[in-house]
């Protein structure tokens, strides 16, 4: 009877011990976490068709993808998680928050060892090309091609040994343009 009622005390000594170590972290640690810049880790593509934008990047990224269920689906690459989900499942999550196939904003970049031979093992499967492999102002060679949905895809290799210039490199800013109005 004593082993037993040691045991029950161990036990529940271990379930409130769990219980106050996770969850939200202490007081004294939140302000710092908001001092931490955030990490992009996931960016999701939100789609009509899961199926068909799956075998489209498993092709294009060369990875087997984790299917999660049919209506999301996850590609790990070396610096995060390109995600695809179905719009009508976002829509009973967050409704109004999302169109399939409407992205004319944003490009998907990823970096990759030689980009005329992704060129070539791509030139037949991508439908929609948007120009071909170039050489960057910035430093770096690209091709730019769109996926079923319209969503733009860039991908990139620096151009000889070193890195490319960074985003605020003379060789990379924008022209400004004056506005009109």
């Amino acid at each position: 009877m004593k082993t037993k009622l040691v045991f029950v005390r161990l036990f529940v000594l271990t379930l409130v011990g769990v219980a106050t170590t996770s969850g939200l972290p202490p007081k004294s640690n939140m302000q710092s976490d908001r001092n931490q810049t955030p990490v992009l880790a996931t960016t999701c593509l939100i789609t009509s068709d899961v199926k068909r934008l799956t075998t489209f990047y498993q092709h294009v990224l060369d990875t087997k993808p984790n299917v999660a269920s049919e209506n999301y689906v996850e590609f790990r690459t070396g610096a995060g998680i390109l995600a695809i989900f179905a719009v009508q499942a976002q829509e009973r999550y967050i409704p109004g928050s999302a169109k399939a196939g409407q992205n004319n904003s944003a490009i998907l970049e990823f970096r990759v060892g030689d980009v005329d031979a992704q060129y070539a093992a791509l030139h037949n499967f991508v439908k929609t090309w948007v120009k071909p492999p170039t050489n960057q102002p910035w430093g770096t060679r690209s091709i730019y091609f769109r996926d079923p949905d319209g969503n733009l895809i860039d991908f990139f290799a620096p151009i000889g040994t070193g890195s490319p210039p960074s985003i605020d490199s003379p060789q990379r800013k924008p022209e400004i343009i004056p506005d009109s109005t």
